[in-house]
């Protein structure tokens, strides 16, 4: 396995904050993701070493097992087990940084797979015996992006996605946050010597839709009245997201007033039947056009002020 230096890839320092790691992580993801780069295979593959990277350095545990052994992070826990175990039987100990691979230098996959081979899957003998035994490793852990907008989550839905080229079907559900990830168990890379599957995480990149922003778990939309409704009072329809509804306008409502609509704001994540608000800030929009018996009633109207 060749070494990749995932701190390169993100084009950051090693010494980077975990903000810095999931800033670099978001903006090169959206750069490269496949949606918006149609058939473009070198884009693909750029996207793949994307997520890669952040697998191992957006996890503080694995960045530690990957700083110390490089592409053999993976099987860190492994290798502090059997070194354990070796000095436990008297095997004096083993210095694992000697060997290159560890360190991100140039020892070789086969070589590696050969020392676990002779010290411990062919020959290690316990205090029981010699009995033989195969280390057990999990599969890779596989990270992955998928771009949705605030309708595809506004309800629970069934999601189909590519990973490796293999289509997994997946279940949503309503109120999920732009940034979330979610594990879905076993789905990863494949187990070694009959070790269990990986896992596959999926974080969402959830954008607006025109008309609304959403912070949280509520809603934020604009309404144009005119003025003589501010003035006056009446009534106006706002949309949500579940359609229209009929909004009171207070007499004397003033431009950049906000109403709060209950619970029609956006689903709680896994709470069902829970919504947050929806605000909605008036616009008055004041006539630029006036015939000229409107004007003489604004004159008159100025006078009393």
């Amino acid at each position: 396995m060749a070494y990749i230096d995932y701190y390169k890839v993100l084009g950051i320092d090693k010494n980077a904050s975990e903000s810095e790691i999931k800033k670099a992580y978001r903006k090169l993801a959206r750069k490269y993701h496949p949606d918006l780069n149609p058939g473009n295979k070198e884009a693909e593959k750029k996207f793949k070493e994307i997520n890669e990277a952040h697998e191992v350095l957006g996890n503080p545990e694995n960045r530690k097992k990957y700083d110390k052994y490089g592409e053999h992070w993976q099987h860190a826990d492994e290798i502090e087990k059997q070194r354990a175990k070796q000095q436990a039987y008297g095997g004096g100990g083993f210095d694992f940084s000697g060997f290159g691979g560890f360190g991100g230098g140039g020892y070789d996959e086969s070589d590696f797979s050969d020392f676990f081979q002779s010290m411990f899957g062919g020959g290690f003998s316990g205090a029981t015996g010699g009995q033989r035994r195969n280390v057990r490793f999990k599969g890779q852990d596989i990270q992955a992006q998928l771009h949705l907008n605030l309708r595809d989550v506004y309800t629970t839905q069934k999601h189909t996605i590519n990973v490796n080229g293999k289509k997994i079907r997946i279940t949503i559900p309503a109120g999920v946050r732009d940034g979330q990830t979610i594990r879905i168990k076993g789905m990863g890379g494949p187990g070694i010597n009959g070790g269990p599957n990986g896992d596959l995480y999926i974080t969402f990149a959830i954008d607006d839709i025109p008309g609304f922003k959403r912070v949280g778990d509520d809603l934020y939309t604009k309404s144009d009245i005119d003025l003589y409704t501010a003035v006056l009072g009446g009534e106006t329809m706002i949309d949500t997201m579940t359609g229209k509804v009929k909004l009171k306008v207070k007499p004397g409502t003033q431009c950049g007033t906000k109403v709060r609509l209950k619970g029609k704001g956006f689903p709680v994540y896994k709470q069902e039947g829970k919504f947050g608000d929806l605000y909605v800030t008036f616009n008055v929009k004041i006539p630029v056009i006036l015939t000229p018996e409107q004007k003489k009633l604004f004159e008159q109207l100025a006078k009393f002020k």
